[in-house]
Protein backbone atom coordinates (compact mmCIF):
# COMPACT_ATOMS: atom_id res chain seq x y z
CA UNK A 1 0.00 0.00 0.00
CA UNK A 2 1.25 3.80 -0.92
CA UNK A 3 0.12 5.90 1.75
CA UNK A 4 -0.58 9.66 -0.29
CA UNK A 5 -0.21 11.99 2.46
CA UNK A 6 0.34 15.82 1.51
CA UNK A 7 -0.56 18.98 3.70
CA UNK A 8 -2.52 21.72 0.91
CA UNK A 9 -0.10 23.52 -0.99
CA UNK A 10 -1.11 27.17 -0.46
CA UNK A 11 -3.20 29.03 -2.87
CA UNK A 12 -3.05 25.94 -5.16
CA UNK A 13 -4.79 23.01 -3.67
CA UNK A 14 -6.62 21.30 -0.55
CA UNK A 15 -4.61 18.84 0.79
CA UNK A 16 -7.45 16.32 0.14
CA UNK A 17 -7.25 17.75 -3.79
CA UNK A 18 -3.78 17.34 -3.53
CA UNK A 19 -3.47 13.75 -2.43
CA UNK A 20 -6.50 13.49 -5.05
CA UNK A 21 -3.74 14.72 -7.58
CA UNK A 22 -1.01 12.24 -6.87
CA UNK A 23 -3.23 9.42 -7.14
CA UNK A 24 -4.49 10.59 -10.35
CA UNK A 25 -1.26 10.42 -11.49
CA UNK A 26 -0.25 7.14 -10.12
CA UNK A 27 -3.46 5.38 -11.45
CA UNK A 28 -2.48 6.52 -15.06
CA UNK A 29 0.16 3.74 -14.50
CA UNK A 30 -1.39 1.54 -12.14
CA UNK A 31 -5.08 1.57 -12.14
CA UNK A 32 -5.08 -1.21 -9.72
CA UNK A 33 -2.34 0.73 -7.22
CA UNK A 34 -3.84 -0.26 -3.81
CA UNK A 35 -3.48 3.71 -2.59
CA UNK A 36 -4.69 5.66 0.79
CA UNK A 37 -5.15 8.84 0.32
CA UNK A 38 -4.52 10.37 3.74
CA UNK A 39 -5.27 14.36 3.62
CA UNK A 40 -2.96 15.88 6.23
CA UNK A 41 -2.40 19.35 8.15
CA UNK A 42 -0.10 20.72 10.80
CA UNK A 43 -1.88 23.17 12.52
CA UNK A 44 -2.99 25.20 9.57
CA UNK A 45 -5.37 25.71 6.91
CA UNK A 46 -6.64 22.47 6.29
CA UNK A 47 -6.63 20.99 9.68
CA UNK A 48 -9.70 20.58 10.13
CA UNK A 49 -10.44 19.28 7.25
CA UNK A 50 -8.14 16.46 7.39
CA UNK A 51 -9.25 15.48 10.95
CA UNK A 52 -13.03 15.26 9.96
CA UNK A 53 -12.08 13.56 6.73
CA UNK A 54 -10.73 10.98 8.96
CA UNK A 55 -12.87 10.64 11.67
CA UNK A 56 -16.03 11.76 10.72
CA UNK A 57 -16.75 14.37 13.57
CA UNK A 58 -19.52 16.75 12.44
CA UNK A 59 -18.91 19.80 10.60
CA UNK A 60 -20.45 22.93 12.19
CA UNK A 61 -21.04 26.23 9.94
CA UNK A 62 -21.03 29.82 12.61
CA UNK A 63 -21.42 33.42 11.31
CA UNK A 64 -18.28 34.87 12.93
CA UNK A 65 -15.77 37.51 11.33
CA UNK A 66 -12.57 37.64 9.70
CA UNK A 67 -9.74 39.17 10.76
CA UNK A 68 -10.64 42.45 9.17
CA UNK A 69 -13.89 42.73 11.34
CA UNK A 70 -16.10 41.72 8.31
CA UNK A 71 -19.19 38.62 8.32
CA UNK A 72 -17.75 35.27 7.66
CA UNK A 73 -18.99 31.65 7.81
CA UNK A 74 -16.40 29.55 9.33
CA UNK A 75 -16.55 25.53 9.93
CA UNK A 76 -15.49 23.92 12.91
CA UNK A 77 -15.86 20.25 14.21
CA UNK A 78 -18.07 18.90 16.62
CA UNK A 79 -17.70 15.18 18.53
CA UNK A 80 -20.90 14.90 20.27
CA UNK A 81 -20.06 11.88 22.25
CA UNK A 82 -16.37 13.06 23.47
CA UNK A 83 -17.74 16.28 23.73
CA UNK A 84 -14.96 18.18 21.94
CA UNK A 85 -14.64 20.96 19.51
CA UNK A 86 -12.28 21.50 16.97
CA UNK A 87 -11.38 25.08 16.01
CA UNK A 88 -8.96 26.01 13.15
CA UNK A 89 -8.02 29.29 13.56
CA UNK A 90 -7.62 29.92 9.57
CA UNK A 91 -10.94 29.49 9.28
CA UNK A 92 -11.87 32.51 11.00
CA UNK A 93 -8.77 34.65 10.41
CA UNK A 94 -6.95 33.28 7.22
CA UNK A 95 -4.27 34.55 5.50
CA UNK A 96 -5.96 32.97 2.74
CA UNK A 97 -9.18 35.17 3.17
CA UNK A 98 -7.26 38.27 2.71
CA UNK A 99 -6.64 40.09 -0.62
CA UNK A 100 -3.06 41.09 -0.73
CA UNK A 101 -3.96 44.67 -0.38
CA UNK A 102 -6.12 44.39 2.50
CA UNK A 103 -3.26 42.86 5.11
CA UNK A 104 -2.19 44.83 7.85
CA UNK A 105 -0.97 42.82 10.73
CA UNK A 106 -1.44 46.26 12.85
CA UNK A 107 -5.01 45.94 12.86
CA UNK A 108 -6.08 42.35 11.80
CA UNK A 109 -7.94 40.34 14.86
CA UNK A 110 -8.62 37.26 15.93
CA UNK A 111 -12.05 38.06 17.29
CA UNK A 112 -13.34 35.43 14.60
CA UNK A 113 -11.78 32.61 16.44
CA UNK A 114 -12.87 33.38 19.80
CA UNK A 115 -16.49 33.32 18.75
CA UNK A 116 -15.59 30.07 17.51
CA UNK A 117 -14.77 29.09 20.82
CA UNK A 118 -17.88 30.57 21.95
CA UNK A 119 -20.04 28.70 19.87
CA UNK A 120 -18.51 25.55 20.75
CA UNK A 121 -18.91 26.19 24.45
CA UNK A 122 -22.65 26.54 24.07
CA UNK A 123 -22.54 23.31 22.19
CA UNK A 124 -21.60 21.77 25.81
CA UNK A 125 -17.72 21.81 24.62
CA UNK A 126 -15.32 19.99 27.43
CA UNK A 127 -12.85 19.66 25.16
CA UNK A 128 -10.49 21.92 22.71
CA UNK A 129 -8.20 21.18 19.98
CA UNK A 130 -7.35 24.81 18.79
CA UNK A 131 -5.18 24.66 15.29
CA UNK A 132 -2.76 27.67 14.79
CA UNK A 133 -1.33 28.39 11.77
CA UNK A 134 -1.96 30.34 8.82
CA UNK A 135 -3.19 33.10 10.37
CA UNK A 136 -3.71 36.79 8.96
CA UNK A 137 -3.08 38.65 12.39
CA UNK A 138 -0.09 39.77 15.14
CA UNK A 139 -2.69 40.44 18.03
CA UNK A 140 -1.20 37.93 20.39
CA UNK A 141 -4.73 36.41 20.58
CA UNK A 142 -5.93 39.57 21.98
CA UNK A 143 -9.00 39.30 19.54
CA UNK A 144 -9.65 35.82 20.60
CA UNK A 145 -9.60 36.45 24.44
CA UNK A 146 -12.00 40.08 23.78
CA UNK A 147 -14.57 37.31 21.96
CA UNK A 148 -14.83 35.65 25.13
CA UNK A 149 -14.95 38.60 27.93
CA UNK A 150 -11.32 40.13 28.14
CA UNK A 151 -11.20 43.45 28.60
CA UNK A 152 -8.17 45.49 27.69
CA UNK A 153 -7.97 49.35 28.68
CA UNK A 154 -5.99 52.18 28.00
CA UNK A 155 -4.88 54.77 30.90
CA UNK A 156 -8.08 56.49 30.46
CA UNK A 157 -10.52 53.24 31.01
CA UNK A 158 -11.04 52.72 27.23
CA UNK A 159 -11.05 49.54 25.82
CA UNK A 160 -8.36 49.46 23.01
CA UNK A 161 -9.32 49.07 19.14
CA UNK A 162 -8.44 45.70 17.46
CA UNK A 163 -4.92 44.59 16.75
CA UNK A 164 -1.87 43.93 17.84
CA UNK A 165 -0.48 47.22 16.98
CA UNK A 166 -2.64 49.19 19.89
CA UNK A 167 -1.93 46.61 23.03
CA UNK A 168 1.24 49.18 22.99
CA UNK A 169 -1.29 51.70 24.93
CA UNK A 170 -2.34 48.82 26.92
CA UNK A 171 -2.82 50.06 30.52
CA UNK A 172 -5.14 47.97 32.07
CA UNK A 173 -6.52 44.00 31.69
CA UNK A 174 -9.56 43.33 33.35
CA UNK A 175 -10.52 39.54 33.86
CA UNK A 176 -13.71 39.70 36.01
CA UNK A 177 -15.82 38.90 32.66
CA UNK A 178 -14.01 36.09 30.77
CA UNK A 179 -16.33 33.16 29.95
CA UNK A 180 -16.50 30.88 33.58
CA UNK A 181 -16.71 27.76 31.12
CA UNK A 182 -13.05 28.07 30.08
CA UNK A 183 -11.95 27.49 33.75
CA UNK A 184 -13.66 23.57 32.90
CA UNK A 185 -12.42 23.75 29.18
CA UNK A 186 -9.07 21.49 28.59
CA UNK A 187 -7.56 22.68 25.59
CA UNK A 188 -4.75 21.66 23.32
CA UNK A 189 -3.22 24.11 20.84
CA UNK A 190 -1.69 22.61 17.55
CA UNK A 191 0.91 24.88 16.41
CA UNK A 192 3.59 24.41 13.39
CA UNK A 193 6.40 26.57 14.67
CA UNK A 194 8.30 26.88 17.38
CA UNK A 195 8.89 30.74 17.50
CA UNK A 196 8.85 32.73 20.68
CA UNK A 197 6.27 35.60 21.13
CA UNK A 198 9.09 38.28 20.83
CA UNK A 199 12.70 39.10 19.27
CA UNK A 200 14.51 37.84 16.60
CA UNK A 201 12.65 34.94 16.17
CA UNK A 202 9.37 36.30 17.61
CA UNK A 203 6.17 36.10 15.93
CA UNK A 204 6.24 39.86 14.09
CA UNK A 205 9.65 39.52 13.48
CA UNK A 206 9.71 36.23 11.07
CA UNK A 207 6.01 36.60 9.82
CA UNK A 208 5.19 40.11 10.05
CA UNK A 209 5.97 40.87 6.35
CA UNK A 210 4.02 38.21 5.00
CA UNK A 211 1.10 39.59 6.85
CA UNK A 212 1.48 43.21 5.36
CA UNK A 213 4.40 44.70 7.67
CA UNK A 214 7.44 46.20 6.84
CA UNK A 215 10.64 46.93 8.78
CA UNK A 216 9.25 49.76 10.77
CA UNK A 217 5.81 47.93 11.70
CA UNK A 218 7.61 45.02 12.69
CA UNK A 219 9.39 46.72 15.43
CA UNK A 220 6.34 48.91 16.23
CA UNK A 221 4.35 45.53 16.60
CA UNK A 222 6.95 43.45 18.47
CA UNK A 223 7.45 45.96 20.78
CA UNK A 224 3.61 46.37 21.51
CA UNK A 225 3.58 42.31 21.96
CA UNK A 226 6.24 42.33 24.55
CA UNK A 227 4.39 45.28 26.85
CA UNK A 228 1.14 43.16 26.37
CA UNK A 229 3.53 40.51 27.86
CA UNK A 230 4.63 42.63 30.81
CA UNK A 231 1.23 43.69 31.31
CA UNK A 232 0.11 40.19 32.14
CA UNK A 233 2.02 39.66 34.69
CA UNK A 234 -0.57 39.07 37.42
CA UNK A 235 -1.75 36.26 34.75
CA UNK A 236 2.05 34.28 34.36
CA UNK A 237 2.15 35.99 30.91
CA UNK A 238 6.00 36.85 30.88
CA UNK A 239 6.67 34.07 31.69
CA UNK A 240 4.98 32.25 28.60
CA UNK A 241 6.60 35.14 26.13
CA UNK A 242 9.46 33.30 25.57
CA UNK A 243 8.20 29.48 25.52
CA UNK A 244 8.34 27.44 22.44
CA UNK A 245 5.37 27.92 20.12
CA UNK A 246 4.22 31.18 21.86
CA UNK A 247 5.26 33.16 18.62
CA UNK A 248 2.84 30.92 16.21
CA UNK A 249 -0.23 32.62 14.81
CA UNK A 250 0.74 35.99 15.46
CA UNK A 251 1.35 35.09 18.87
CA UNK A 252 -1.66 33.20 18.87
CA UNK A 253 0.20 30.28 20.88
CA UNK A 254 0.80 33.10 23.74
CA UNK A 255 -2.51 33.69 24.59
CA UNK A 256 -3.75 29.67 24.88
CA UNK A 257 -1.04 29.25 27.27
CA UNK A 258 -1.75 32.38 29.17
CA UNK A 259 -5.12 32.58 29.06
CA UNK A 260 -6.61 29.35 28.41
CA UNK A 261 -4.04 27.06 29.78
CA UNK A 262 -3.27 25.11 26.93
CA UNK A 263 -1.15 21.95 26.38
CA UNK A 264 1.07 22.93 22.71
CA UNK A 265 1.99 19.89 20.93
CA UNK A 266 3.28 19.91 17.21
CA UNK A 267 0.28 20.21 15.10
CA UNK A 268 1.38 17.39 12.76
CA UNK A 269 1.78 14.67 16.03
CA UNK A 270 -1.90 15.95 16.99
CA UNK A 271 -3.14 15.04 13.34
CA UNK A 272 -1.20 11.89 12.94
CA UNK A 273 -3.03 10.32 16.11
CA UNK A 274 -6.56 11.80 15.12
CA UNK A 275 -6.02 10.06 11.79
CA UNK A 276 -4.53 7.13 13.22
CA UNK A 277 -1.08 7.43 11.15
CA UNK A 278 0.64 4.95 12.85
CA UNK A 279 -1.57 2.16 12.06
CA UNK A 280 -1.95 3.06 8.13
CA UNK A 281 2.14 3.30 8.18
CA UNK A 282 2.12 -0.73 9.32
CA UNK A 283 0.84 -1.80 5.78
CA UNK A 284 3.06 0.97 3.76
CA UNK A 285 5.29 0.32 1.34
CA UNK A 286 5.75 3.81 0.80
CA UNK A 287 4.77 7.24 2.01
CA UNK A 288 4.38 10.00 -0.40
CA UNK A 289 3.85 13.38 1.16
CA UNK A 290 4.89 17.03 0.08
CA UNK A 291 3.51 20.93 0.39
CA UNK A 292 3.68 24.49 -1.38
CA UNK A 293 7.04 25.27 0.16
CA UNK A 294 9.58 23.22 2.08
CA UNK A 295 13.08 24.71 3.41
CA UNK A 296 15.09 24.62 6.42
CA UNK A 297 12.27 26.34 8.76
CA UNK A 298 10.25 23.12 7.84
CA UNK A 299 12.19 20.78 10.29
CA UNK A 300 10.69 23.30 13.19
CA UNK A 301 7.16 21.48 12.66
CA UNK A 302 5.73 21.18 8.94
CA UNK A 303 4.41 18.10 7.80
CA UNK A 304 6.25 16.53 5.60
CA UNK A 305 9.11 16.62 8.34
CA UNK A 306 6.74 15.02 10.95
CA UNK A 307 5.32 12.48 8.57
CA UNK A 308 9.02 11.30 7.48
CA UNK A 309 10.31 11.17 11.52
CA UNK A 310 7.26 8.92 12.11
CA UNK A 311 7.62 6.54 8.72
CA UNK A 312 11.57 6.26 9.57
CA UNK A 313 10.57 4.46 13.01
CA UNK A 314 8.60 2.38 10.94
CA UNK A 315 11.28 1.33 8.18
CA UNK A 316 8.98 3.42 5.52
CA UNK A 317 10.29 5.31 2.92
CA UNK A 318 9.15 8.87 2.56
CA UNK A 319 9.25 10.94 -1.06
CA UNK A 320 8.24 14.40 -0.69
CA UNK A 321 7.16 16.59 -3.54
CA UNK A 322 7.81 20.54 -2.87
CA UNK A 323 5.79 23.43 -4.85
CA UNK A 324 9.09 24.78 -4.31
CA UNK A 325 12.62 24.37 -2.44
CA UNK A 326 13.87 26.80 -0.50
CA UNK A 327 17.95 27.65 1.44
CA UNK A 328 18.36 24.82 3.38
CA UNK A 329 15.91 22.43 2.20
CA UNK A 330 18.11 19.36 1.56
CA UNK A 331 18.72 19.37 5.86
CA UNK A 332 15.02 16.96 5.62
CA UNK A 333 16.90 14.66 4.35
CA UNK A 334 18.66 13.89 7.60
CA UNK A 335 14.86 13.65 9.14
CA UNK A 336 13.78 10.25 7.13
CA UNK A 337 13.43 11.46 3.55
CA UNK A 338 13.92 9.30 1.26
CA UNK A 339 14.19 11.88 -1.63
CA UNK A 340 12.75 15.36 -2.88
CA UNK A 341 11.21 16.44 -6.01
CA UNK A 342 9.51 20.11 -6.80
CA UNK A 343 7.47 20.28 -9.16
CA UNK A 344 7.94 22.33 -11.38
CA UNK A 345 8.86 21.00 -15.12
CA UNK A 346 10.41 23.94 -16.40
CA UNK A 347 11.30 27.85 -15.29
CA UNK A 348 7.53 29.54 -14.60
CA UNK A 349 6.19 32.48 -12.84
CA UNK A 350 4.19 31.51 -9.63
CA UNK A 351 0.98 32.17 -11.54
CA UNK A 352 1.53 29.31 -13.61
CA UNK A 353 2.44 27.43 -11.21
CA UNK A 354 0.02 28.01 -9.09
CA UNK A 355 -3.27 27.15 -12.02
CA UNK A 356 -0.72 23.92 -13.00
CA UNK A 357 -0.31 22.85 -9.55
CA UNK A 358 -2.67 19.25 -9.78
CA UNK A 359 -1.35 18.39 -12.88
CA UNK A 360 1.86 18.80 -11.74
CA UNK A 361 1.52 16.81 -8.78
CA UNK A 362 0.19 14.18 -10.92
CA UNK A 363 2.89 14.43 -13.41
CA UNK A 364 5.50 14.00 -10.51
CA UNK A 365 3.61 11.44 -8.48
CA UNK A 366 3.79 9.70 -11.74
CA UNK A 367 7.33 9.73 -12.17
CA UNK A 368 7.90 8.76 -8.51
CA UNK A 369 5.70 5.17 -9.26
CA UNK A 370 7.19 4.62 -12.19
CA UNK A 371 11.11 4.74 -10.57
CA UNK A 372 9.37 2.93 -7.81
CA UNK A 373 8.21 0.17 -9.65
CA UNK A 374 11.75 -0.30 -11.15
CA UNK A 375 13.23 -0.46 -8.42
CA UNK A 376 10.84 -3.18 -6.77
CA UNK A 377 11.59 -4.97 -10.33
CA UNK A 378 15.24 -4.96 -9.67
CA UNK A 379 14.56 -5.92 -6.07
CA UNK A 380 12.82 -9.30 -7.72
CA UNK A 381 15.51 -9.94 -9.75
CA UNK A 382 18.37 -10.09 -7.24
Amino acid sequence: MIILAPDSFKDALSARDAAQAMASGIRRVQPEATLLCCPMGDGGEGTLDAIIAATGIERRITTVVDALGRPIDAAWGWNEAEQTAIVELAEAAGLQQIAPDERDARHTTTEGVGLLIKAALDAGARHLVLTLGGSATNDAGSGMMRALGLELLDDAGTPLPPGGSALARLARVNTDHLDPRLEKLTVQAAVDVNNPLCGPQGASAVFGPQKGADADTVAELDKALAHFAEQLGPFNGPDHASTEGAGAAGGMGFAALAFLNATLVPGIELVMAQVNFDEALSDASLVITGEGRVDGQSLSGKTPIGIARRARDAGVPVVVLAGSLGEGWTAIHDEGVTATWALSDRPMALEEALARCAELLADRSEAVWRLWQQAARGQNRQ
